[in-house]
């Protein structure tokens, strides 16, 4: 989402009119649900995805037209084969895209996408609302700590708008399609070796605002971490002097050894992060939490974090690795884990 937004503010900026394709509703097997996004300018080039194949072509076919035409639609699609708009796709389910025009001439579109692309440096809950009630004249708001592009209705949040997941609402007689922008929560990474080199750009490019903090120079600087939102040199068994972690956060244990795992562990326990992931084998894991467990730690404590660490992919390689924990990540981003502290 941030490079999306990012590249539709730099085309609204150079004066392209851009079509955004979302997928707003979502029904059955389908390649991508509600939130699914793709931009479209003149020329045919594009941003996103919507789920590729049939109906993703079918859509840029649409958006050329739409942009010819400068008029926003909403379109439903069935991807099942041998059914009303058969697009050859045995998917099964069914999915509703709105096709929006978005005129470059729009002052005030472009400060909202602008507005929009700031956010992602923020540690801050957002979110992205349209108002679709007349799919041809829609009204886009953010709303954040400030909010955006217009105002909403005083019942938004108890009538179900801001949630983690793309959402259609009607308030008032009006209907709302709003999804999450940006999420606060930063992710600390523990350890500066193999897995957090391969883990850090990759939580990077998951839209993760990511830290990586190490005891040694050598392993916390941003040479090897250029994707990193920052790197900290600091004292695994002081880390609070360095970084102040919040309920809506995420740890990720990966040092070098079991002292300072332990020693991490137990502070971020204290901290109570929304997320803690510990690496080790099952007889490091049980000895930590033997420690944790002497040092006054319940059971049911030490069973919050994660451990050992990571979906359980069969990973072996640094990088396999790295894939485990970010997949977690994003389950406990998306509120889908039993663990996950809201």
């Amino acid at each position: 989402m941030k490079n999306l937004m990012m590249t539709v503010s730099e085309w609204l900026n150079q004066g392209e009119n851009v079509i955004l394709a979302t997928i707003i509703a979502d029904s059955g097997s389908v390649p991508r649900g509600a939130g699914a996004r793709m931009a479209v300018i003149n020329g045919g080039s594009f941003i996103g995805t919507i789920g590729g194949g049939a109906v993703e072509y079918k859509v840029q076919q649409m958006a050329m037209e739409a942009l010819k035409d400068k008029k926003s639609q909403i379109k439903s699609f069935i991807l099942s084969p041998n059914e009303k708009e058969d697009l050859g796709m045995i998917c099964g389910g069914n999915v509703t895209v709105y096709i929006q025009y978005i005129s470059a001439l729009d002052e005030n579109t472009r400060e909202l996408f602008a507005y929009g692309s700031g956010l992602f440096s923020q540690n801050a809950d957002s979110w992205l609302v349209t108002d679709i009630t007349d799919e041809t004249d829609w009204r886009m708001t953010i709303r954040a700590a400030e909010s955006k592009g217009g105002s909403l209705p005083e019942n938004a949040r108890e009538k179900g708008l801001f949630t983690n997941r793309g959402v259609q609402v009607e308030i008032s007689g009006r209907r709302y399609y709003s999804e999450p922008l940006t999420k606060a929560g930063k992710v600390y990474i523990f350890g500066g070796g193999h897995i957090s080199q391969e883990l850090a750009p990759l939580l990077s490019h998951l839209g993760f605002s990511c830290f990586v903090f190490d005891s040694l120079p050598k392993f916390a600087n941003k040479e090897l971490f250029p994707a990193a939102d920052g790197v900290i040199v600091g004292d695994f068994e002081n880390i609070s002097a360095s970084v102040d972690i919040t309920k809506k956060d995420y740890v990720v244990i990966v040092t070098r050894g079991h002292s300072s795992d332990f020693a991490v562990q137990a502070q971020a326990l204290r901290r109570s992060p929304r997320y803690i992931g510990a690496i080790g084998s099952r007889a490091k894991i049980a000895i930590v939490s033997k420690k944790l467990r002497e040092q006054g730690f319940s059971q049911e404590e030490i069973d919050s974090v994660h451990a050992p660490i990571g979906i359980d992919i069969k990973a072996d390689a640094p990088a396999e690795i790295a894939v485990s924990i970010a997949a977690e990540l994003i389950m406990v981003r998306a509120g889908n884990d039993s663990k996950t502290r809201q």
